[in-house]
């Protein structure tokens, strides 16, 4: 099919077109407890075409995409792209060229393994830390291996694998006739069994403790630590200010040489992106409009050093070589994991949902569980919630010298911040 979209994109107006063709199989299991109910596997193909058409002035680009039916005939294609060329009427961006070939010599890669990658997860369920009253509920293991080929009219011809998996797990945790659930999931390339078994164990003793909990009080201004997969939404926020089309539109305000976040008195962020970060399900040296990566520093200690994005937004601004960051980098700080659980802290491990606004900073969430950390003691509360502005509490914000990764991030293990508001009941 895809000699028959390509010989329809060359014979049709379009000025320039793309197309990506993903073709996954994978492997699936369904468990309740660690009894296997039931699996499958998969084969499917995704192909999508983007056509691009200049207007009469040639001032403006429009674009329009679909996905192609994989039982599409020649007619039928030569219909759709009809279609999608009369839609990019409605479309009106300044012009900017597709990304072009670019020789790079790259390293080779291993052929990914589907069978072995779900048998690492299948293997690391079976030996979690479960008692009488913490225990697995049920999981679910998904492991694709993706074959990617994309094309465009400017010559670019690219085809790449990676693997790709997402696990989801439900705990258990009773106490009397009390009991409560609580929910993790995992995405990653490959598994990572240190850190889902050790992630897992901690799930379930914050089950028992959430058996266990008192109301959180009116704390106020204190600081908090975060140490779970929540902190990624923190550096997400330093990574938004970097993009292109968040410069463009005008919702970053950040300029190189200048700091992001002003009158920093605790750690200073250094942000990279990265092509290849072990265990990512975001590997690849090339993004999804044909453009290579390349490890970049986008954030040199709290100053801003390059903007990477789109090839439509980096034209814009100006930016050559420049590429979608996929996997990113955060250096750890200057303190260590016992310096950071120093003094009067509340440390937050379950929320019902953490947000940070990429747009103003805005930070809120609702405490499932946290540990208040007071006056030589320590209380498990639940309740109330955290806010602030990050854009202002990042000034006074630690970082631990460890690092964890959560799929493509890796970010100090332990965040702290002062200053953050905390909610009672």
């Amino acid at each position: 099919m895809q000699e028959y979209i390509l010989k329809c994109l060359k014979e049709s107006d379009a000025d320039a077109w793309e197309i990506d063709d993903r073709c996954t199989e994978g492997w699936e299991f369904y468990f309740i407890r660690h009894k296997l109910d039931q699996n499958r596997a998969k084969l499917v193909e995704h192909t999508t075409v983007t056509v691009y058409k200049k207007s009469e002035d040639g001032k403006f680009l429009g674009n329009a995409s679909i996905e192609i039916p994989q039982s599409s005939t020649e007619a039928e294609i030569k219909e759709i792209i009809e279609r999608l060329i009369r839609e990019t009427a409605y479309v009106k961006n300044p012009v900017y060229e597709l990304n072009k070939p670019e020789d790079h010599k790259l390293p080779e890669s291993g052929k990914v393994n589907v069978s072995m990658i779900a048998g690492d997860f299948i293997d690391t369920m079976k030996n979690l830390p479960e008692t009488d009253t913490e225990d697995i509920n049920s999981y679910e293991i998904f492991v694709d291996n993706i074959n990617v080929h994309f094309m465009n009219s400017n010559g670019i011809d690219i085809s790449y694998s990676k693997p790709s998996s997402f696990l989801e797990v439900v705990v258990n945790a009773r106490q009397d006739d009390r009991e409560v659930e609580l929910y993790r999931s995992y995405e990653s390339g490959t598994c990572n069994r240190k850190y889902v078994s050790a992630d897992i164990a901690k799930a379930l003793s914050y089950g028992r403790d959430r058996l266990n909990t008192t109301p959180t009080p009116a704390i106020g201004k204190t600081a908090v630590i975060f140490s779970t997969k929540d902190a990624v939404s923190i550096y997400e926020y330093f990574a938004s200010r970097t993009f292109a089309a968040m410069k463009y539109s005008g919702i970053s305000t950040a300029e190189i040489g200048k700091p992001v976040i002003e009158n920093v008195k605790g750690d200073k962020v250094t942000l990279r992106t990265v092509p290849i970060l072990p265990d990512s399900s975001w590997n690849s040296y090339f993004d999804n409009e044909g453009a290579f990566i390349t490890e970049t520093t986008l954030i040199d200690n709290n100053i801003v050093k390059n903007f990477r994005g789109s090839r439509k937004f980096s034209e814009y601004l100006g930016i050559k070589d420049s590429f979608i960051p996929r996997n990113f980098t955060v250096d750890g700080g200057t303190r260590t994991d016992e310096e950071i659980k120093s003094g009067n802290y509340i440390e937050i491990v379950e929320f019902s949902d953490f947000q940070v606004d990429p747009i103003g900073g805005d930070i809120a969430g609702e405490i499932r569980l946290g540990y208040w950390h007071h006056d030589n003691k320590v209380d498990i509360v639940s309740g109330g919630s955290v806010s602030g502005k990050l854009s202002e509490l990042a000034g006074d914000m630690f970082l631990s010298k460890n690092q964890t990764q959560y799929d493509n991030y890796l970010i100090p293990s332990l965040t702290r911040i002062e200053g953050v508001t905390v909610s009672g009941t």
